[in-house]
Formats: C-alpha cells, structure tokens, sequence
C-alpha cells in the first residue's frame, strides 16, 4: 500500500492552489428587457444558471431585469460601450443604427415556427452574415432564444384584418410600422416598459409586446381583454450579444460554454413557450379574455404586405445580403415560392 509523507501532501496542495489561482476569471454584467417573473425572465436566470455551473464558478454573470440599467432600446450601445458587458435584448432594436438588424431580429412574415428561424441561423449561413453586422458596432452575436409568434394585447377586437383599421398599438421600431400602416392600422413606437401605463391610460387600444405567456406575465390582459392566438405577425429573435473585446478576451472554454448555453436556452425557450402559450390560452379563455385565430386568407394579406415590405425597408448592403440569405433559405423550405 502506498502512503503518502507529509512533505508529498504538503506538495500536492500546493500544486492544486497554483491550479486553482490559474483559472480565468470571467464577470459580466448582463441586462435583459424581460421582467423576472416571466416565463423569458426565468429561462434566462436559467441560462446564468447554466454557465455559472458549468464554469465551475469561473463565469460570474451579474444579471439585471427589467431593463433596470438603461431602456431596452440603449442595451446594445451600454454593452458596446462598457456600461455593461452583454445584451440579452435583440437586433430589432437597433434598426436605427442600421436596417439591417430588422433582419436578424424579427423578419416578420417569413418563418412558421422558432425551430425553422433558428435552422436559418445555425445551418442556413445566417450567423457568419448576422455577425458581420454585429461586428461592425464592436458587438459579437453569441446566440439567440426564439419564444415563437407572438399575440397581440388589445382592449378593442382584433379578430380580423379590418379591425386593423385606424387601430392604435404599441409598436417596437423598425419595419413593423411600415407594415402595419399598409394595414390601417396606428402604430406608435414606445419603450417597452412604457406599455401597461399606455394601455391603462387608453394612449394605445392595444401592443406588440411578447407572447401569450409573457404578456400574461406582464399582467397586459388584467386590462386588455381581446387577444389573437396563435400569433403570426412577429417572432423576434431574442439574443445575446456582448462587448467584443470583452469576448475576444474570454478564455476559448468561457465562450464555448456560454455559445453552447445559449442553444440549449434556445431549445428551452421554444419547447417551454409551446406548452405555456397553450396553458395561457385556456386559461385566458376561462378568464374571459377574447381569443382570435386569424382566417388564412387574413395571414395570407398579412404575409403578402409584409413580403412586400422587405426589400423596401433593405435600403443598406447588409440589409440587403440579409434579405437575400432569407429568401434563398425560405424558398430551399418551401415557406417561399422562387
């Protein structure tokens, strides 16, 4: 039998404090739009969760909801700039900057399900084109988490496209403004925060906030009884994108395991939202909430007025290398016909 003196004991403890002392030390600073008591607000605790225990401790992630920082529409330029580390928003908010981002953050109009957007990403060549983008604000696109399409909150019916008419609802900037004045429809652009009081004050008849299950979260159908479900007009890809030069400094096993985190999160989310968007509706329903599905010759008009804005809205060389990438995807799937 081997025994160890105290000399070799003394040795091999200080071997493993050099080791321990080795080991990188990652901390961010993360800010979400999500509330922590939505369904998005708890997967993403789930996600610092992951990589924290994964990292064995190495990656400590400070993570702040409820955009609690600065607004939702400042994340990406806070973590560009170093007030925070990383975005856990989405490009739809930066279309400002470049139109883009319109296109990695909710197409609209295009994809089914969160299953065929996120196949665009990782095996369509989208992340190598969405990077390029990110990279050019000094921001790296680690992944993205895809709830599905999402449904409306209104205090007015919305059962048709003709209730669209002269119908005012918060709006996230960008495209969606162009598409829905096609409609008849008022959109007006406003923080995402900004939306119960909106509501409550009668500012908006309805929002564009998130999915059923969210939106029940967020406590919009306490005041907005008509909802349509399932939803077909935006299915926004959520991200998470960070500093670049914090990532480029990262050790290559931090990033692998935050890259690979974030798909694992992606599948979570849209398995979850399945099962809870159908719970939130038969719960909705028993509440006394109104729930629309929309006729396909409704979702055809949409899909036609939305398609159509695509190329309108593809004013910079990146929107339009983006545009094509989805168009050459969605037609290899069928959703687009050549």
């Amino acid at each position: 039998m081997k025994t160890f003196t105290l000399a070799a004991l003394a040795a091999a403890c200080t071997a493993l404090t050099g080791a321990a002392a080795m080991a990188q030390q990652t901390s961010l600073r993360i800010q979400t739009h999500y509330a922590p008591e939505t369904e998005s607000g708890r997967l993403a605790a789930a996600y610092v969760d992951n990589v924290q225990t994964m990292s064995n401790g190495e990656i400590a992630i400070e993570m702040f909801y409820s955009a609690s920082v600065v607004k939702p529409t400042e994340t990406f330029d806070a973590a560009a700039t170093g007030i925070l580390d990383c975005d856990m928003t989405g490009g739809g908010y930066q279309t400002g900057k470049n139109p883009a981002f319109q296109f990695v953050g909710d197409i609209m109009g295009g994809y089914s399900t969160p299953y065929q957007q996120l196949s665009w990403l990782y095996y369509g060549d989208g992340l190598a084109a969405a990077q390029e983008l990110y990279n050019t604000y000094d921001m790296q696109l680690v992944g993205w988490w895809v709830y599905g399409q999402e449904s409306f909150a209104s205090t007015k019916p919305i059962a048709q496209i003709s209730d669209l008419q002269n119908w005012k609802f918060r709006s996230p900037p960008g495209m969606e403004t162009k598409i829905f004045e096609k409609l008849g429809a008022s959109p007006i652009v406003m923080d995402f925060t900004e939306i119960f009081t909106a509501l409550e004050t009668g500012i908006i008849d309805g929002a564009d906030a998130s999915g059923l299950a969210n939106n029940v979260g967020l406590g919009l159908y306490d005041i907005a009884k008509f909802a349509n479900f399932p939803g077909f007009h935006s299915m926004p890809s959520d991200h998470l994108a960070c500093n670049k030069a914090v990532w480029d400094g990262m050790p290559e096993h931090h990033r692998r395991i935050m890259s690979v985190a974030m798909e694992s999160l992606a599948l979570q989310t849209a398995l979850t939202f399945e099962k809870k968007n159908a719970e939130a509706a038969a719960d909705l329903r028993e509440a006394g909430v109104t729930l629309s599905e929309w006729s396909p010759e409704d979702l055809q008009t949409f899909r036609n007025a939305a398609q159509e804005t695509w190329p309108e809205f593809a004013t910079t060389p990146e929107a339009e290398a983006l545009v094509e990438s989805h168009l050459a995807y969605l037609q290899q799937l069928g959703l687009v016909q050549e």
